[in-house]
């Protein structure tokens, strides 16, 4: 379709620009309000997927790179959340975060994984959520000053959410219905290192899933 709509195809996807950044706001508010552990996820990686959306539709070398990369992390990140919130779930038998509050205490392992995949979550250095973000904000305000002002309160909410849902889930007092909560697995634990350890090895090797930037920066170096 673009090929037939140039030369004014440079002027359709602005909208459509805005309102993927405007959703990365709207979502993470929503997950401000959520009760739900799953649903806080779910919402947590359409937020994410408003900074692939806009970077995607840019159509710049760092841009799609940045897609890319967050595409591949948040993919495990959002796994690993979703394994955790599971493992919660099959003890409480319950998604309320509320009710499922203060497993540090009989879980203290997990809760190493709970601040790993939060952490991630929130694009903290050095993850490679973080590359694949800066990527992206780099793109988008190399596009427009003023998308800085919504990626970096969408980054605000971000991480003001994950640490909501670390907290809220960790710590606090224990209700009395997971007291007697069933300790932790070996295949759980395997579980949740098969996800945070091929992270980890992306922050030594990045060039494996950054193919447009570093193709592009190969041709120019050579």
């Amino acid at each position: 379709i673009t090929p037939m709509l140039n030369p004014i195809s440079t002027e359709l996807y602005y909208p459509f620009i805005m309102l993927a950044i405007w959703g990365i706001i709207m979502t993470s508010s929503i997950c401000l309000r959520q009760t739900d552990l799953k649903s806080l996820i779910a919402y947590s990686s359409v937020s994410h997927m408003g900074l692939v959306i806009a970077a995607t539709l840019i159509q710049t070398p760092w841009s799609l790179t940045g897609a890319m990369t967050l595409m591949i992390a948040h993919g495990l990140t959002s796994s690993v959340l979703f394994c955790l919130a599971n493992s919660n779930y099959e003890r409480t038998h319950s998604r309320t975060m509320l009710l499922a509050r203060g497993l540090q205490l009989v879980l203290p392992l997990m809760t190493t994984w709970w601040l790993l995949a939060n952490l991630m979550n929130m694009a903290l250095p050095p993850t490679i959520n973080l590359t694949g973000e800066l990527l992206i904000i780099t793109s988008t305000f190399n596009w427009s000053n003023l998308t800085i002002i919504m990626t970096g309160i969408g980054t605000l909410l971000t991480a003001t959410y994950s640490l909501h849902m670390f907290l809220t889930t960790q710590r606090n007092k224990m209700p009395t219905n997971t007291i007697n909560t069933n300790p932790t697995q070996t295949r759980e634990h395997l579980l949740m290192a098969l996800h945070i350890i091929p992270m980890l090895l992306l922050l030594t090797k990045p060039e494996l899933i950054m193919g447009p930037f570093t193709c592009h920066y190969s041709l120019t170096k050579h």
